[in-house]
């Protein structure tokens, strides 16, 4: 664990200058994101754009006033554009291992502030690793939301990682990131080459053991929000891994007690408007769009996510678990190979 960690900081550190260096597509062009998210790019510094290495858009909505925890946050690009989405009452905490991408998230702090004209600057950034948040006093409970950017797939300890988040996370705390996935288990032989590691793809998670870790941690029941393909564009790179598939993929999980399978209560949800930037809908995950004022029948963990989270201002509950009618049929396509045919992009 000790030389891929060495061999991840030195390529995020000294081999990688741009994002223009990466060997894959994973990293997602402004272009592909929402209007607002662009515009708080623009507000970015141009050095800390330049050394972003991420896969996706982690970055969900109603997050005024939140606590946000960023893991991986390299160079903090999506810690700059959370500050604005938390505001001047909300906090943000960038977590990565790599000091020279840190140096540029530090160098720039001051000039964020003042460009946002807060009194303050409510972003801070500390080294450590993903897997040890208690060696930075990070408390448990003590976080709204987790959010990373193709980051965990890097690490030599997965679970922890996981366990890590879900200490922190307050309960209805959510867990909202984007990372890579692959169609099966990388072969050991490629596991620890350094440039497969650093693209992201010698450490991407096969979807079914990914799986199986969130239910172990007691969270069975994760929704995709979007996923794109990701191509290899560099010819070795290809020829060594071209077998694999790899999707990028960004996933919401929350800090609940839910059942392991869409139980039916015939409970219905109404979004009532008013998150910021959906003015006319929201969606949930892939197959739960609400319409603003329309009722739509959901499933019992579908009803938790939104009443027992902080997106419960923004929903009207009726019914409650008293009468139970089975299985609820709301489940997503099956995701156990991540087909080709499934091209919602992560942005």
């Amino acid at each position: 664990m000790t030389t891929t960690t060495e061999a991840i900081q030195t390529y995020y550190g000294q081999t990688l200058q741009s994002s223009a260096d990466l060997k894959t597509s994973a990293c997602c062009t402004i272009t592909a994101m929402p209007k607002h998210l662009r515009t708080l790019l623009a507000d970015v510094h141009p050095e800390v754009s330049a050394r972003f290495y991420g896969c996706g858009s982690p970055l969900p909505p109603a997050l005024t006033a939140c606590t946000v925890l960023d893991l991986g946050c390299g160079s903090g690009r999506d810690c700059y554009v959370l500050s604005r989405l938390v505001g001047e009452q909300g906090r943000v905490i960038g977590v990565d291992m790599t000091a020279e991408q840190l140096a540029v998230a530090n160098a720039h702090v001051d000039w964020h502030r003042q460009r946002y004209g807060y009194a303050l600057s409510n972003v801070e950034f500390r080294q450590g690793k993903i897997e040890d948040l208690a060696a930075l006093d990070i408390a448990d409970h003590s976080i709204d939301v987790v959010v990373s950017n193709c980051v965990i797939n890097l690490s030599g300890d997965k679970p922890k990682v996981l366990a890590e988040i879900f200490r922190v996370l307050k309960p209805g705390g959510e867990l909202y990131f984007s990372d890579v996935y692959a169609d099966r288990r990388i072969p050991d032989a490629l596991k620890h080459d350094p440039i497969l590691l650093g693209e992201c793809l010698a450490g991407a998670w096969y979807w079914e053991d990914f799986r199986r870790m969130m239910q172990d941690l007691g969270c069975p029941d994760l929704r995709i929000v979007s996923e794109t393909p990701i191509s290899l564009d560099d010819d070795d790179v290809a020829a060594k891994i071209g077998m694999v598939n790899f999707r990028s993929v960004t996933v919401r999980a929350f800090k609940l007690a839910l059942e392991d399978r869409c139980e039916d209560y015939g409970q219905i949800a109404v979004y009532q408007g008013g998150i910021p930037n959906h003015q006319h809908a929201f969606a949930l995950d892939d197959h739960h769009l609400f319409e603003t004022g329309k009722p739509l029948r959901v499933c019992g963990n579908t009803a938790d996510m939104l009443a027992l989270s902080r997106y419960a201002p923004y929903f009207s509950l009726i019914g409650e678990k008293t009468t139970h009618f089975g299985l609820f049929d709301c489940s997503p396509p099956n995701r156990s190979g991540l087909p080709a045919n499934a091209v919602a992009a992560c942005c």
